[in-house]
């Protein structure tokens, strides 16, 4: 796993709306908006809420694996994050999780957990180091 820089923080840290990807097994790709997600302490790991994932929980349970889009007009930055996704529907982080989302409204299910663990950064932004793997 690697962990996010400090730049890259910032960016994530700025960001209130993520475009989430992820693909079937055979590689239909889905992209969906995400508003629960949540670098974790350890830089290196991303929680983010499931409340009404249907192709995308579809698609974590054929192939889990994902991508965020890190940008925004607040944003330094532009950045990919790529990771290994486990779906975690119980437990001390599972329950933590729910607990937060609940403060947040009854109207989010927290149906599920799905625990990134970032295996690689890639720069987004135009130039010529578009595209580069940064981590």
């Amino acid at each position: 796993m690697v962990k996010l820089n400090d730049a890259m923080k910032e960016a994530f840290a700025t960001i209130k709306v993520f475009p989430f990807a992820t693909a079937s097994k055979d590689g239909t790709p889905n992209v969906i908006p995400i508003g629960m997600c949540y670098l974790q302490e350890d830089d290196e790991s991303i929680w983010i809420v499931d409340n009404f994932f249907n192709k995308t929980l579809a698609n974590l349970n054929e192939n889990p694996t994902g991508a965020i889009y890190v940008w925004g007009p607040e944003s330094k930055g532009c950045y990919q994050i790529k990771g290994d996704i486990e779906i975690i529907t119980s437990g001390d982080d599972y329950d933590k999780m729910y607990k937060m989302v609940k403060a947040k409204g009854e109207m989010f299910p927290a149906r599920s957990l799905m625990l990134m663990k970032i295996t690689e950064v890639f720069e987004c932004k135009g130039g010529p180091t578009a595209g580069d793997k940064l981590l």
